[in-house]
């Protein structure tokens, strides 16, 4: 995101409070230039538009065709056996049905009518076969170049900066996935609009790698070199199945690989070995990292045979890993091991593992940036909303600060050995009793802590690295919502909208407004005056997404609105913030607005 003012001298709020970490700097605020604007047929338009195309190659099995996709649930019939598809897993059992017996003759039919996705996330209804087959027609072969670029994607949400005819900024555009990136850079090559795309901007390569890019030309370099780097798997088959065993060694080798799900003999161990992390070594030799920092050794090796590739791990003292898997799927940064007997293990690359962990490493983390307490449930209950707002600082002196209401309230912590088993993180806080635990570090990257009370394991806490200096969005989002900072209600935000669920709830909110300071302090004020009712705190952070966190304490009605709210838009005038459930569905709308 960028400001809509052209030169604005800001000095980073976090570092009016954390002077003795950060330096206290000008940083020049200006819109992109205008050689940053997208160029209608450019390349680099036309390397955005093939990366957010719709990959059709997924369900091959299905459609035999790489440039459109068959529309979930669909029903087919397999070898005569009527099965409905309702997600790609379903892919395998159509699979398994083809495989089931080698001299048969298999055969899939779809029951129409159907809905297909094309390339350019459009949808045609098609009522049979000939309809499709005039589509698949269109469609270059199996393994045939095609257009779409599928070896790297982005991280959404993005952002794009619109334009007048005069190069002034007059809107901000948030795109959330494929779909809506596609159909906006089709409005760039139409003319349109006028956009520049707001960095910097992370893509993700096949392989799982991270690459942050910070201009047009970096990002037109970095997608025209990855864009052949990996196999599209355009075949008419389910799944990447079709790779080398030399191919497999190096994607092992690349980083290491965190346990997600396990399960052994029909047992589902995943409790007991989630996060469990295992890097293989270039000999033969594979390190496991075990929660709490225990180290074990073993061998690996893999071989590719009829039943296809497996890997074989073997340790002296965890027979539940010990076994030869069957790798039958990898995605981009994840692989899948079976055995038959109910046997699974899914592995999530992370090359941010540490394997040797020191007590210097974890107070060099802790002291890099601050940390927001992302998870705190104390003898089963959660205690992260009154922390919501309220990041820590660690010192290089043992002296940790939480910030409460725009106030630093220090205490002090110490980084402790545990025998041999790992390391003890211990916070000394006045009234904060739930955080002077004795917190055993089970889980160490350079962005995320976890803890868990020596006392009572079913004590956790999360910490999450929050390093707002630099980051554009964040910069820009809280020169915005503190540049009414004015003390006074006139200065302040006022609820325009609060839905809950399907109700509007605004009308117990109309007597307030509210200020953000610079500080992290968020002030009420009511009956259009400038007394103060109460204060609260507040920050805006990253998450895969941007959030802003607001808690106003037990006052009603501003209590309902204590929570991490995600941004969805921003404006100098308006902000528009929602909540979403565990299945993705909006919860709440809040939105804010103020007088210019």
């Amino acid at each position: 995101m960028k400001s809509k003012m052209r030169t604005l001298l800001l000095m980073p709020f976090f570092a009016l409070l954390f002077f003795t970490s950060c330096q206290e700097e000008k940083v020049d605020i200006t819109p992109p230039a205008e050689s940053e604007a997208l160029v209608a047929n450019s390349e680099l338009t036309s390397f955005i538009s093939a990366t957010s195309a719709k990959d059709g190659s997924k369900d091959n099995i299905i459609d035999n065709a790489s440039c459109l996709s068959v529309d979930l649930p669909v029903t087919v019939v397999v070898n005569g056996l009527e099965i409905i598809i309702d997600s790609t897993e379903d892919f395998k059992t159509i699979e398994a049905i083809f495989n089931e017996f080698e001299d048969d003759n298999d055969k899939l039919e779809i029951v129409f009518p159907i809905t297909i996705i094309l390339a350019d996330h459009s949808e045609v209804v098609l009522n049979n076969r000939d309809d499709l087959e005039n589509l698949i027609k269109e469609c270059k072969g199996e393994n045939e170049p095609d257009d779409d670029i599928e070896c790297i994607d982005f991280q959404y949400p993005i952002s794009f900066s619109v334009y007048d005819t005069e190069f002034q900024v007059i809107d901000v555009i948030t795109v959330e996935n494929d779909r809506e990136l596609h159909r906006f850079i089709k409005r760039v090559t139409n003319a349109e609009v006028l956009a520049s795309l707001n960095f910097p901007v992370t893509l993700i390569s096949a392989d799982g790698s991270e690459y942050v890019v910070n201009n047009n030309e970096e990002l037109e370099r970095t997608i025209k070199e990855a864009k052949d780097g990996c196999d599209e798997d355009d075949d008419n088959d389910y799944g990447d199945d079709d790779f080398t065993k030399e191919r497999l060694d190096e994607y092992l080798k690349i980083c290491p690989w965190v346990v997600y799900e396990f399960k052994r003999d029909n047992q589902d161990n995943t409790a007991q070995y989630k996060e469990y992390a295992l890097n293989f070594k270039e000999d033969g030799v594979v390190v496991m990292r075990a929660r709490g920092g225990d180290i074990l050794t073993g061998t690996w090796n893999t071989r590719v045979t009829d039943r296809g590739a497996l890997l074989k791990l073997e340790f002296d003292t965890l027979a539940d890993f010990t076994l030869e898997w069957v790798v039958y799927d990898i995605e981009y940064g994840k692989i899948k091991l079976y055995e038959v007997g109910g046997n699974r293990i899914i592995m999530k690359k992370n090359c941010d593992v540490v394997f040797d962990v020191t007590k210097e490493r974890i107070k060099n983390y802790l002291q890099e940036c601050l940390w927001r307490i992302a998870r705190l449930n104390i003898e089963g209950t959660d205690k992260e909303k009154d922390y919501i707002g309220t990041p820590l600082k660690f010192y290089e002196n043992d002296v940790v600060k939480l910030r409460v209401n725009g106030e630093l309230v220090e205490g002090t912590y110490s980084v402790t050995p545990l025998n041999t088993e790992g390391f003890v993180l211990q916070i000394a806080l006045e009234n904060r009793p739930e955080l002077q635990l004795e917190w055993f570090v089970t889980f160490l990257e350079p962005g995320l802590i976890k803890l868990e009370s020596l006392g009572n394991r079913d004590n956790k806490m999360v910490l999450k690295r929050h390093c707002p200096v630099g980051d554009e969005d964040i910069i820009y989002i809280n020169e915005i919502l503190t540049s009414s900072w004015g003390g006074a209600w006139d200065a302040g935000w006022t609820v325009a909208s609060y839905i809950d669920g399907d109700v509007e709830k605004k009308d117990g909110f109309a007597l307030y407004a509210i200020t953000f300071s610079q500080e992290g302090e968020i002030n009420v004020y009511k009956d259009n005056s400038n007394t103060l009712e109460f204060s609260g705190s507040w920050l805006a952070y990253r998450n895969e997404g941007l959030f802003l966190g607001m808690h106003f304490g037990i006052d009603a009605p501003f209590d309902a609105l204590n929570h991490r709210w995600q941004i969805k838009t921003i404006k100098e005038n308006r902000v528009e913030l929602k909540d979403y459930n565990a299945n993705g569905g909006i919860e709440r709308i809040l939105v804010l607005e103020r007088a210019l």
